[in-house]
Parts: structure tokens; C-alpha cells; sequence
């Protein structure tokens, strides 16, 4: 069955036009197209089931767009799956023709994308704008040093306090800020204020400011690190809220070691996931009772830590 001739006709006019990007609101029934010359809405008039009409209109953008891969949905995801997007020199081409299909999951392969540019970002964030394609976008730095860093990091600030249930993208977003060199030090000093309510937050300042810390006196200052790791120790939400900070600890007092390394930056840097991985093996508990396996394990790890913060210079 054919798409209805409405709809038929007006997408034969739309791509007269240079597009940049489609998207479809399947709840509305609108097609979004984002032009050179602004944005063109069409809406559908299916004359079919409309989860089956926005499949026949997808393949029909996928076959229409010049360059793209024929035959979809299989031979498109099979096109992703197998890494021909962002590769050679028709990188850029590719990721330009996957922005007018329409498909979601190949939006999310252009924000994966190593061959990602600062202007094919701008149009994938007008396709999809979400948390986890900022998120991936963000990790370039052609995209992270251009206009569309500051909006990615911008959205991310405003939806970081939206992410309390869930730890883990917690700490993938302050990473993701961190790394991109993105944020004031406004900002920086905002999450790292966010921390007293999310403990989760210092992890990614563990791992990526360990010798910058608000509060550091510089960078040779290890008490500071010392007392952050402790609070996130204390009350740990998940696993992987502890694995990545017994990480961080044992990566920073890695580069603390030498001949004069005190007895405790020795064993400090020695911890890592390791310690509490055979108990993660046999339980997948969080919360208090997963507090109450790993406490035998990490609690020579907290008084190396206390020992640390209490010190003198």
C-alpha cells in the first residue's frame, strides 16, 4: 500500500527543497522537516494503521534521500550496525543522509558517530533532543568547543536535578560536563553544591578534578579528595557508585606514589573495584543491604581515607 496521495504529493515537494533533518511526531501524525531556509510541517493522513503508515513513510524518506542506503529498515540497520557511519570519506554524507529518514535509532547513530561535526550536531539535536544524545554529543570536541556546547550543556544543567531516581546517568552526566570544558565556574561550583543532596555528583569530580576540588588549597591538597570520597562511601545509592569511586581512589593516589609516598597514599593507591567485585558476583543488592555486604571491604578503605583528611601539612 502506498503512502496516501496527499501525503505523496507534498513530500515530492519537499524534497525539492535542501533539507538538514526530519522528524515525525507519531502521537500528532506531523512530519517536521528543518529546511536551509527554516522549518515545514506537514500532516499525515494515513490510510492505514498509523504505526504501520509511519513505517511505509520512513522507508519512503530513507529510498528518497540521495546517498542513503536503499531497502529499508534492513539494509539501514544494517548500515549502522556495521560501522559505515562516520567511516571514510563519505562520513560527513552519511550522517547528513541518516538525518533525513526520519528513524530514531539513526539519529542516535549520528550522535555516536566519531566523524560527528559541530553543524551535523546542530541538526540531530533539532531531530532528537534528549538527554542521552547531549550526552553523547557532548564527548566531541569539535561539537563541545562550538555554539552547540553550550547549548548541550545548558540542556544537561537544566535536566540534572530531573535525574534523582537514577545514579548512573547522574554520574555519565557530570562526567560528560566535565570532560567538555564546557561549564563556568559558576556552574561547576552549581553541581558540585548539588553533591550534598546527590553524593553520587562527586564522582565524576573524583574521577576528572581530583587535584582541582572546590576547597583545595592545590593541587598536592589531598585532604579534600580524601573527605568527598568519604561522604560518597558513606551512603552509596548503587554498585556502580562504589566500583567507579574505589576507582578514582586508587587512580589518584596512583599518581601520589614515590619514593617518600607516605604508608597510606600506598595503600590508598592500591584500592580499586577489585575489592568489592566478589561481592557484587553473588548479589545485586543496593541501598542499605548492599551498605551492609560491602562494609567489611571498604572499611579499611574509609579509615586509610579518614587518616588522610585528618592530616597535616
Amino acid at each position: 500500500m502506498e503512502l496516501a496521495a496527499e501525503d505523496q504529493l507534498r513530500l515530492e515537494i519537499l524534497f525539492t527543497r535542501p533539507l538538514q533533518a526530519v522528524r515525525i511526531d507519531e502521537s500528532q501524525l506531523i512530519l517536521h522537516a528543518l529546511a536551509e531556509d527554516g522549518e515545514v510541517q506537514i500532516t499525515l493522513h494515513p490510510n492505514d494503521r498509523p504505526e504501520r503508515y509511519i513505517r511505509r513513510l520512513r522507508e519512503a524518506l530513507a529510498n528518497r534521500s540521495p546517498g542513503s542506503p536503499k531497502g529499508y529498515p534492513v539494509h539501514l540497520s544494517r548500515w549502522i550496525r556495521h560501522g559505515q557511519v562516520g567511516n571514510g570519506p563519505m562520513a560527513g554524507d552519511n550522517l547528513a543522509q541518516l538525518l533525513l529518514s526520519g528513524e530514531p535509532e539513526a539519529i542516535i547513530a549520528v550522535a555516536h558517530s566519531p566523524a560527528l561535526t559541530h553543524e551535523i550536531a546542530r541538526r540531530a539535536w533539532w531531530a532528537m533532543p534528549n538527554i542521552e544524545n547531549a550526552r553523547l554529543m557532548l564527548q566531541r570536541s569539535a561539537v563541545a568547543k562550538g555554539d552547540m556546547g553550550i547549548v548541550l550543556a545548558n540542556f544537561l544543567m537544566e535536566h540534572l536535578p530531573f535525574l534523582q531516581e537514577d545514579p548512573i546517568a547522574i554520574m555519565d552526566t557530570v562526567i560528560t560536563l566535565l570532560y567538555s570544558e564546557t561549564l563556568s565556574p559558576t556552574q561547576e561550583d552549581t553541581i558540585w553544591r548539588r553533591g550534598q543532596r546527590s553524593r553520587c555528583i562527586y564522582c565524576g569530580f573524583l574521577e576528572l578534578r581530583a587535584t582541582r576540588l572546590p576547597g583545595a588549597t592545590g593541587p598536592e591538597d589531598d585532604r579534600v579528595f580524601a573527605r568527598t570520597a568519604l561522604e560518597v562511601l558513606d551512603k552509596p545509592e548503587t554498585q556502580e557508585v562504589i566500583t567507579r569511586t574505589l576507582n578514582a581512589i586508587g587512580q589518584h593516589f596512583t599518581q601520589r606514589l614515590s619514593p617518600h609516598a607516605t604508608a597510606e597514599t600506598t595503600a590508598l593507591a592500591r584500592v580499586n573495584a577489585n575489592l568489592v567485585e566478589p561481592i557484587f558476583a553473588r548479589s545485586t543488592a543496593i541501598g542499605t543491604l548492599m551498605r551492609e555486604k560491602t562494609e567489611p571491604a571498604l572499611r579499611p578503605v574509609q579509615e586509610g581515607l579518614l587518616r588522610v583528611a585528618k592530616a597535616t601539612t
